[in-house]
């Protein structure tokens, strides 16, 4: 089983880019991928981000993790930003992630926040990860509507991250094949790409890269001016040499 994936992430309209993508393939048909989006403005959510995506591609790396062990490190993640938090000027700063683990046939994920891991398998696109989100609260009380999370006045007001307590990610794991296509992207990005674009770009790539090219198009031609940052990760798995 071989793993290829494109990294792609753009501060849009902003002075300075808080996202932060990782990206790892080795042997084996193992490959690790963590998307974080730093919070906190000028409180450098950057920080934040890289410090907590440097934890989980790590732990990831040294050892293809469980969904235990994944919960685990988003742990340790937390304990880092949140030592680093005492350094004057990083009092405030704070970052969601996700994170992707494929060893084999395994796929392993964790995520805090809003930034989403979607799936493609079997032919269905699914969202994996669940925004940890007032507004995505909402959608599943049955407030709004799935697309009307995308523009609620609430988006932006998230309920878990990393750098505060207490911290309770989320993980899961699944079997993985040759056909299966991964997505991991940053609210900046989501909120102008929708579903059933996704999996129209991806019945039509041929790579990661061409599937990434297809959704920033038309993520290009909807953002407004001063945008956020933008960031994706896409992945696909294939059979072996």
């Amino acid at each position: 089983m071989n793993i290829s994936a494109y990294c792609y992430t753009n501060q849009g309209g902003r002075d300075h880019n808080e996202d932060s993508v990782r990206c790892w393939t080795g042997e084996e048909g193992r490959g690790v991928f963590v998307l974080a989006d730093g919070l906190g403005g000028h409180g450098k959510g950057e920080v934040a981000s890289a410090l907590a995506s440097d934890v989980l591609l790590e732990g990831c790396v040294r050892r293809p993790p469980d969904q235990e062990e994944m919960l685990a490190l988003f742990q340790k993640a937390n304990r880092t930003v949140m030592d680093h938090q005492r350094i004057p000027g990083q009092e405030d700063m704070k970052t969601t992630a996700a994170a992707l683990s494929i060893h084999e046939h395994t796929a392993v994920w964790g995520h805090m926040g809003d930034s989403r891991l979607y799936r493609f398998s079997g032919g269905t696109l699914a969202q994996f990860t669940r925004d940890h989100s007032v507004t995505y609260m909402k959608y599943l009380g049955g407030e709004i509507s799935y697309m009307d999370i995308c523009h609620d006045d609430d988006r932006s007001s998230l309920l878990r991250v990393l750098g505060r307590d207490p911290c309770k990610p989320e993980a899961a794991q699944s079997e993985t094949a040759p056909g299966d296509a991964y997505l991991l992207c940053s609210d900046g990005f989501w909120e102008y790409v929708y579903r059933e674009e996704i999996l129209a770009d991806l019945l039509k790539a041929e790579t990661p890269q061409t599937w990434a090219e297809s959704m920033l198009l038309r993520h290009i031609r909807r953002v407004p001016e001063g945008n956020d940052n933008f960031s994706l990760i896409t992945v696909f798995v294939e059979e072996g040499p």
